[in-house]
């Protein structure tokens, strides 16, 4: 498989993905001259689906830009990534129900919706790190300029994350609020992450741009 085949099936499923995240929005159900207060008691869904819309795009921003680094592709690289599409479709679920029982108010079940949640996450970034682990034991696989340093610099990025999801997880039981900051926390980790690596990816392909020639002039 091409990688430009590789990436337009990964871009198609981030896309539908996205697409299937506002399907959860519907028309609610009021008394004429009241929709504003409908509409207001719709705000756990609002809330979730723009939680998971920034982390879908996060990781979609993280595909693009590492995956950008590949000069090619091998059977283990398409079999971890889907693992990593696998595991980045199940985000819905838990996002449909954070939103629901963010509405109805109930502790258990919202306790339940929040660990589900912190395990698909947890799921994603424990995939994101046997990808890093695998290109990196394949160096053949990508670019030039991408060096052995560049991998040093993000490999336990993952590994945090996860520690951050499972913390989150311990809080559920104790505090749904306190879980709750941990799971966008952990979120808002993945973005930081990002703007890192796509920083040092880029020093990196300046430091390989070569100085052209220097042209004698002529006499």
């Amino acid at each position: 498989m091409s990688i430009s085949r590789f990436q337009a099936f990964s871009d198609g499923v981030f896309a539908i993905l996205i697409t299937i995240l506002v399907l959860n929005f519907s028309v609610p159900e009021y008394t004429v001259g009241h929709l504003a207060a409908a509409v207001l008691k719709q705000w756990p869904t609002m809330a979730a689906y723009i939680v998971s819309y920034f982390y879908v795009g996060t990781l979609w921003l993280f595909h693009h830009d590492y995956f950008n680094t590949l000069k090619k592709i091998d059977r283990g690289v398409n079999i971890l990534n889907l693992l990593l599409m696998f595991s980045i479709t199940l985000i819905d679920y838990p996002m449909s129900l954070v939103a629901h029982t963010l509405a109805t108010g109930n502790v258990a079940d919202m306790r339940l919706a929040f660990i589900l949640y912190d395990l698909v996450a947890l799921f994603v970034s424990m995939t994101f790190f046997f990808m890093y682990l695998y290109l990196h034991r394949h160096m053949d696989l990508k670019a030039a300029h991408v060096t052995t340093d560049f991998y040093t610099t993000i490999k336990f990025d993952p590994l945090r994350s996860v520690a951050i999801y499972g913390a989150s997880i311990v809080a559920a039981f104790f505090s749904i609020p306190l879980s709750a900051l941990l799971l966008i926390l952990g979120i808002l980790f993945h973005f930081f992450a990002y703007l890192r690596m796509s920083g040092n990816l880029r020093k990196a392909k300046v430091k390989k741009i070569p100085t052209p020639p220097r042209q004698d002039s002529e006499h």
